[in-house]
């Protein structure tokens, strides 16, 4: 598995569009962290609810 990755990584590289395809899957991830993150408080960035669930900023109480 490691060596597919690694293989992957080298002709992503070599590519002339490596940084096109860097920032696509970059985006791809934020967009993916935020609809998680989305779904686990409840509430949009920025949206206030009083049925949130979580803060976004990773405030928690604690003991």
């Amino acid at each position: 598995m490691t060596d597919d990755m690694m293989n992957l990584r080298t002709v992503v590289e070599k590519t002339r569009d490596a940084d096109l395809l860097r920032e696509m899957i970059g985006f791809a991830a934020e967009r993916l962290m935020e609809l998680e993150v989305g779904a686990a408080t409840g509430a949009g960035y920025g949206e206030k609810t009083p049925l949130r669930l979580a803060q976004r900023n990773g405030y928690r109480d604690r003991d």
